[in-house]
């Protein structure tokens, strides 16, 4: 006999009826899977019977609320899904696209809060984007730049980002390396509090005029303000950033490297242990589709751009890429197809 026990929030298990009026007891203690609603326990009973109820625990339903939800068993999970574009991608992918010259098509791209924080700051510097469904047609000129700072101006413009990391992380780099003019990156409080020190210090090493010297009772967090490089602009150069914080400021540097490496090329040079390589890898990978190779070492403590080179979606990719499907989320069809043999 087999039970289910699930720990989570009002919103995730209650019906629509009954969310925004619940009483979490007082003897309920939240766990962290509960945080940001009320607290409730779902129990499943044995599958064994012929239909399974869900009973709700821990918190009481209004007098009109439905008191219990009846689900039917499933006898078989079988057929073909489209899974959504990998988080890791989806923004890695908008960006490069970004910096092509002419046409890209972005397909099956995720819908997050981190993609639309990062196709409101592209849409902010002149990058025109269409969308259909999942698919994103992104027409650019080659380079990110706001459409108001011409040469005489010297006001930054403000990006907010929201939470999303996988755009404010990338776009430091990619602006810090740019010759658009000048920025401040910034968003939630929650942002403020995630560090990106790493990122600025290594980008500093390569002569990018960025910093991030606000928020004093955290520190090396957003907001990011890169200045107007226009009449000092960087080439080449070295710079070493740690691999434990996060593997995302080596995907950031690698990104921008091309930005960087107009006559001389670019090494970057991890100072200990990279953390979650696979996604350095397949950030590689993507810069290797759009027409940029990276070189590195078996150790992947070392990675050199050369100069010269150019994003470029038309070289291998006819101006299309398909961003490949979430991993996490096949996880869940999976599962269902082995749990009725389907």
């Amino acid at each position: 006999m087999r039970f289910a026990l699930i720990v989570g929030s009002v919103a995730a298990f209650a019906p629509a009826a009954w969310r925004g009026a619940w009483r979490e007891p007082a003897s309920f203690s939240p766990t962290s899977s509960s945080r940001g609603g009320a607290g409730v326990v779902v129990l499943l009973t044995p599958a064994t019977t012929t239909r399974r109820r869900v009973v709700v625990l821990g918190a009481t339903p209004p007098s009109d609320a439905v008191e219990k939800l009846d689900l039917e068993p499933i006898p078989l999970a079988r057929g073909v899904v489209r899974l959504p574009g990998s988080k890791s991608l989806s923004n890695r992918a908008l960006l490069i696209a970004a910096l092509c010259e002419g046409e890209t098509v972005v397909e099956n791209l995720l819908a997050s809060d981190d993609t639309e924080r990062m196709l409101e700051a592209l849409d902010a510097l002149g990058v025109e984007v269409e969308r259909r469904g999942t698919d994103v047609t992104v027409r650019s000129r080659g380079f990110l730049a706001p459409i108001q700072n011409d040469a005489t101006t010297k006001e930054p413009l403000e990006l907010f980002l929201g939470n999303a990391g996988t755009a404010m992380r990338p776009l430091a780099a990619v602006l810090a390396a740019s010759e658009g003019g000048a920025f401040v990156l910034d968003g939630t409080p929650r942002m403020r509090e995630r560090p990106i020190a790493d990122l600025v210090d290594a980008l500093q090493q390569l002569g990018c005029a960025v910093e991030c010297t606000d928020n004093a009772p955290y520190g090396g967090c957003p907001p990011v303000r890169i200045a107007d490089t226009r009449d000092a602009p960087v080439d080449g150069g070295r710079c070493s950033v740690s691999g434990k914080t996060s593997s995302q400021f080596v995907s950031a540097l690698l990104l921008a490297s091309p930005l960087v490496a107009k006559t001389k090329d670019v090494t970057i040079e991890i100072t200990d242990e990279l953390i979650s390589a696979p996604y350095v890898l397949l950030t590689i990978d993507l810069m290797r589709r759009f027409g940029v190779d990276v070189e590195h070492d078996d150790s992947m403590r070392a990675f050199t751009v050369r100069a010269g080179q150019r994003y470029d979606s038309h070289k291998t990719l006819n101006g299309r890429y398909f961003v490949e499907g979430d991993a996490s989320s096949a996880s869940y069809f999976l599962a269902a197809g082995g749990l009725t043999g389907g």
